[in-house]
């Protein structure tokens, strides 16, 4: 059976060397492609993909919100996140936000293959050297690192403080006036530092430290 794919990714040049790649694959299709977020549910009814291969650092709706509106409006189609970042913390929340599927750009031409192989089956696929922090969420459930505001830079204060309030990576990057990029740097580097990947644990640490205040944070 034949797999409809759509690629999403906001380099003109990675997208057209994934569908040169994919036109000599058996079994897909590219039916269309995508330069961010919004192109992909825009193109969501009309192109019914099967597949869709979505970059993380895309403009205007990044990765993870729109695999998370696209498993909303369309639960059947399967994501596989195709980046540059090999981080834990992103690829347990892109795992969370309902992507299927997580390999990084610079494997993509030995790994996509076998990663959509897998997905056709409804398996899940994870670039290999990313798989031990899933191993790590079926082991024994450890408390989340209490370590003091003081250790985490200004920058990532800021990023922290605006994802509790709600805003999308891209609203923190105008905010901050950096590139949604550099959000994710930082947003990885608070997971790493904290221990606590998901949205939610990071908005709790921000409470506790009261960062949802208008005021100053507070210290421990």
């Amino acid at each position: 059976m034949t797999s409809k794919i759509l690629i999403a990714d906001d380099h003109w040049v990675i997208r057209a060397g994934l569908r040169a790649l994919l036109n000599s694959t058996p079994n897909v299709e590219v039916v269309g492609e995508a330069g961010d977020g919004y192109e992909v549910l825009e193109k969501l009814d009309t192109l019914q993909p099967d597949i869709i291969l979505m970059d993380l650092s895309m403009p205007n709706l990044d990765g993870i919100e729109t695999t998370r509106q696209v498993i909303k409006k369309a639960p059947s189609v399967k994501i596989l996140i195709l980046t540059i970042h090999e981080d834990e913390g992103l690829l347990k929340e892109a795992i969370k936000s309902g992507a299927a599927g997580y390999i990084v750009k610079r494997a993509a031409e030995s790994e996509l293959n076998t990663a959509i192989r897998a997905i056709q089956q409804g398996n899940m696929y994870v670039h290999p050297a990313l798989t031990r922090a899933l191993m790590r969420d079926i082991s024994p459930v450890t408390e989340p690192t209490m370590i003091p505001l003081e250790e985490l830079t200004s920058r990532e204060i800021d990023v922290l403080r605006l994802l509790a309030r709600g805003y999308t990576n891209r609203q923190i990057a105008d905010e901050l006036s950096i590139s949604p990029r550099t959000v994710e740097g930082h947003r990885a580097n608070l997971s790493n530092k904290l221990g606590r990947s998901s949205r939610v644990d990071l908005v709790n640490y921000a409470e506790e430290h009261g960062l949802l205040d208008f005021g100053n944070p507070k210290t421990p």
